[in-house]
């Protein structure tokens, strides 16, 4: 089981690209404290109601 430690938002302003989805890093963290890291859509992660502290879906991993 992975678990959300952290979530970086790495657009700001007028820096965001118009063409693409706004992203967002994802810091994972399991069982034995090993880290991993994902990139996500942000959209796509409010649809699925996630955030820091929540259960990373298994199938994703």
């Amino acid at each position: 089981m992975k678990v959300i430690k952290h979530i970086f938002d790495g657009d700001f302003g007028c820096e965001e690209s118009t063409t693409n989805k706004p992203t967002v890093s994802v810091t994972l963290v399991d069982e034995a404290g090993d880290e991993t890291y994902v990139t996500v859509e942000d959209q796509w992660l409010v649809e699925h109601g996630l955030d820091v502290g929540d259960k990373w879906p298994d199938d994703l991993d």
